[in-house]
């Protein structure tokens, strides 16, 4: 079954009761009255009482992306969203409730670093742009310099990726939720494009090779 259609058959996936909890705010609740939406998703919305669990669909999702968004919110009440990237599975699932990823050496900015510091709150978009899926993440961030705990930290690299870890980012999930595909345009990476466009080569070699054959046979 896929993601989407476990979505939209109310399969496990779909039981992201906390992050409506979370996201539906007495202001949310309100608009939704007005707008006549409130009913179906009250049905959806949990107490708050646990937090949403990532089961083995959303594990194989998030460690098959090479790229997320993250937003967190400065001190100063700003929010921030940045781009992270890697290897497939450079975000790591550690369990059924939390998630990590090495903070790769870049611009030496540390926005993100020092938000959650003063609001651990966090919030991730990871994209499967092929197969219009999306996936939303909120949690608590906490990071470990790699000085304070060089064994966990190099232990969330990629292995062999030319990187350096400064720090890592351990992520405790309170809620999740699945998007829809409507209005997710469908983009592919060069890697994901590079065995169809092989084999068209290889294709097009093969036709080449008969046409020059028949070109062969017909001239003599």
């Amino acid at each position: 079954m896929s993601m989407e259609m476990a979505h939209i058959t109310g399969g496990s996936v779909d039981m992201a009761e906390n992050f409506k909890h979370l996201m539906f705010t007495p202001g949310v609740r309100e608009i939704q009255e007005a707008k006549g939406s409130r009913a179906s998703y009250a049905r959806m919305e949990g107490d708050g009482s646990a937090p949403d669990a990532l089961d083995d669909t959303a594990r194989a999702f998030i460690e098959s992306r090479d790229t997320f968004y993250m937003a967190s919110v400065t001190e100063t009440g700003w929010p921030y969203v940045q781009h992270r990237g890697g290897p497939p599975g450079f975000l790591r699932v550690l369990d059924r409730h939390r998630i990590a990823f090495a903070d790769f050496s870049g611009n030496r900015q540390y926005i993100s670093t020092a938000n959650f510091r003063s609001d651990d709150r966090v919030a991730l978009i990871l994209m499967d742009y092929p197969n219009r899926q999306r996936l939303k993440l909120v949690g608590r961030a906490v990071s470990i310099e790699h000085a304070e705990n060089p064994a966990l930290v190099d232990a969330l690299m990629p292995p062999g990726y030319p990187a350096q870890a400064e720090r890592g980012f351990m992520i405790t999930v309170e809620g999740l939720e699945w998007n829809c595909a409507k209005y997710i345009t469908q983009r592919f990476t060069v890697a994901e494009l590079a065995g169809p466009v092989e084999a068209l080569k290889a294709r097009i070699a093969a036709l080449e090779a008969e046409n020059s054959t028949l070109k062969e046979k017909l001239a003599s």
